[in-house]
């Protein structure tokens, strides 16, 4: 067993960290504010403070970047946070597995693999494809070993307001018959990726070799509607049908004059607005991990949302 080191201990790393555990390996879960997952060392520090980050890595088998700044703040937070990562990695020898995910494409026809260019030319996307690009570079410079894990948008328990169809915003309002905004055609097909599959695929990147020096897909389902989400979603909890409403396009621009979490998703829209489509097959075929099917893993978010409602959250 090893020593892994998670930084972040969000909608992902608490499924990381608990993976690890399980698995028997010693885990460290580093966050600004020093909270975590019960079962962990769990230790405070900035990640953008490399000797801190490299003094709790000494040691470690492997690095996760588990972390995720606030979305409009992407340009300005996470070139001093990846770089920080690269340098501990370099310092300490471990492992780095990054958690990506598929900006770095850009607009996509068809379904996307994970040889396709980053030919990203929002920022966001860019900011990501430099993240890889740099620590790609490092790998095959061989000053460190290191991956990137791609999923596409997640759902699952534990899943944070982020998540287009996560508890908050999508499973809690429909199991209580509410009506769901979504920003664009809930009809149109989109693949869609479970927390505790990331979790588990960052793991094997983490300790299997053959991980190293190339970005993967996590084992991902056949892309579904939202609208669909939501009817399974329902018909599994006995919950009334989905009543899933498009905002209108000119309601959605308007809000980013006043949110600037709105007027960031506007460079990313794309992602909704046209079938969305991600091909895992290679991860699958080496590691031989197939993706939680759908129902399954729907059945574990109604039973998680009800625990959670009943604890009064």
């Amino acid at each position: 067993m090893g020593k892994h080191v998670i930084v972040g201990a969000g909608q992902v790393g608490a499924h990381l960290a608990e993976r690890l555990t399980k698995q028997g390996h010693e885990v460290v879960v580093v966050t600004r504010s020093g909270s975590g997952p019960e079962g962990v060392e769990r230790i405070a520090a900035d990640v953008t403070d490399q000797a801190r980050i490299t003094r709790i890595a000494k040691g470690a088998d492997t690095l996760y970047n588990c972390v995720n700044p606030r979305y409009h703040r992407w340009v300005q937070d996470w070139p001093p946070m990846a770089a920080s990562f690269l340098g501990a990695a370099e310092d300490t020898g471990a492992v780095l597995v990054i958690l990506g995910n598929l900006y770095g494409y850009g607009p996509v026809d068809g379904p996307m693999t994970e040889d396709l260019p980053l030919a990203a030319t929002g920022v966001k996307g860019r900011v990501r494809a430099k993240m890889w690009e740099d620590a790609l570079a490092a790998h095959k410079a061989g000053r460190i070993r290191a991956t990137e894990l791609r999923g596409s948008d997640y759902y699952g328990p534990g899943s944070t307001d982020q998540a287009y169809v996560g508890e908050t915003r999508f499973v809690r309002p429909l199991l209580a018959g509410k009506r769901v905004p979504y920003f664009s055609d809930p009809s149109i097909p989109h693949s869609w990726t479970y927390l505790p599959d990331v979790a588990e695929a960052l793991a094997i990147a983490g300790t299997d070799e053959r991980a190293w020096g190339r970005p993967w897909h996590v084992p991902t389902g056949p892309a579904v509607s939202t609208r669909e989400v939501g009817e399974r979603l329902c018909r599994i909890a006995g919950a009334p049908a989905p009543r899933i409403f498009e905002v209108p396009r000119a309601v959605f621009v308007a809000a980013g004059l006043f949110s600037p979490m709105a007027k960031a998703l506007r460079e990313t829209r794309y992602q909704f607005d046209s079938p969305y489509v991600l091909d895992s097959s290679a991860f699958q075929s080496t590691f031989g991990m197939a993706p939680t099917p759908m129902d399954g893993a729907l059945r574990t978010v109604v039973a998680a949302s009800r625990v959670a409602r009943g604890a009064g959250n």
